[in-house]
């Protein structure tokens, strides 16, 4: 990963280190807004950016909220199925990999013959702060 982010543009970079420091997943609106000082002024600057960083693999999109987060796991591209436990409290998110989950979809979709082009899993909930809270 770390040739990776050598490699990155100054925007590509901003928008990654950005990413990295946030608590939770952020919009691209969100993201221009904080890096308007860096000379951001369009949506299609950010855009631009996370389309690299997901070819990379450096970020992941949440599909359920249309919101992006840095990878927390260097080797997940290598690890087949990635999820994600989505606090909707707090806005906490986990990624995770499941060898036994990834091993049931990969038998089902050879069984049926259905060709998975991307997996992603999204369990949406209480972290354990907020539901001891």
């Amino acid at each position: 990963m770390t040739t990776a982010i050598a490699a990155l543009t100054k925007n590509q970079a901003l928008v990654f280190e950005t990413l990295a420091r946030a608590k939770t997943p952020m919009s691209a609106y969100t993201i221009l807004d904080q890096l308007r000082d860096n000379g951001f002024r369009a949506p299609l600057q950010v855009y631009r950016a996370l389309d690299k960083l997901l070819d990379a693999g450096l970020i992941h999109r949440l599909e359920s909220m249309n919101a992006f987060v840095a990878c927390s796991h260097e080797q997940c591209h290598t690890a087949g199925l990635i999820a994600f436990a989505i606090c909707e409290n707090c806005g906490q998110v986990s990624e995770f990999a499941d060898a036994a989950v990834s091993r049931h979809l990969t038998d089902w979709a050879r069984d049926h013959k259905f060709n998975v082009a991307k997996t992603t899993i999204e369990i949406r909930g209480a972290c354990n702060t907020c539901a001891n809270a």
